[in-house]
């Protein structure tokens, strides 16, 4: 096994571009003036992708418990026929592991913290792994596909790939342990 460190950034916008879009209030926001000058509208933050195979969006809540740390990632998700987002409903910050559309590669992923003021929008076929909630159970408001056709593929992450989650800060370290040989064939 060979050994490679992902450094978790922070969630901005850039950083996060390739994977789908991040859902925050700032000052570079689209902002319209509503309901006769009482409110802001911060507009068209994420786009939502769902039509294919005559999908339509669909509101949910869920509800994600603490998460320790170190974790061990086993399992990664993606959604090939639509769009993802989640947007926090709670104060707790929380951990975005990705990697690109397509293949899963371990060797391309990313890792992200988020804070409670940001949510992520993963684009169509983002493999990701479920909410990783710090230091509290949180909820998060999800908006994703509903409709006919499969919308979510799972893959194990096999014993020859060792993805793990030490920490939880800026600039610190997510340990990904993988052999070459057998990540080719994940």
């Amino acid at each position: 096994m060979s050994h490679q460190k992902i450094q978790l950034k922070p969630l901005t916008r850039e950083n996060f571009s390739a994977f789908g879009d991040v859902i925050d209030v700032c000052d570079s926001n689209h902002k319209i003036a509503i309901n006769d000058g009482l409110a802001d509208r911060h507009h068209n933050l994420a786009t939502v992708d769902v039509n294919d195979q005559n999908g339509h969006a669909i509101i949910s809540i869920i509800d994600t418990q603490e998460t320790q740390l170190p974790l061990k990632v086993s399992v990664m998700e993606r959604h090939p026929i639509g769009s993802q987002a989640f947007m926090p409903i709670g104060d707790s910050p929380y951990i975005v592991l990705v990697s690109p559309a397509g293949e899963f590669n371990p060797s391309k992923l990313c890792g992200f913290l988020a804070q409670p003021n940001q949510g992520i929008n993963y684009a169509k076929g983002t493999w990701h792994h479920a909410c990783i909630s710090l230091y509290q159970s949180n909820q998060f408001l999800v908006v994703d596909r509903g409709g006919d056709g499969a919308n979510c593929d799972f893959i194990t992450v096999p014993e020859s790939i060792n993805i793990t989650i030490e920490s939880a800060e800026v600039n610190e370290e997510v340990n990904v342990d993988f052999n070459v040989e057998s990540a080719a064939t994940v």
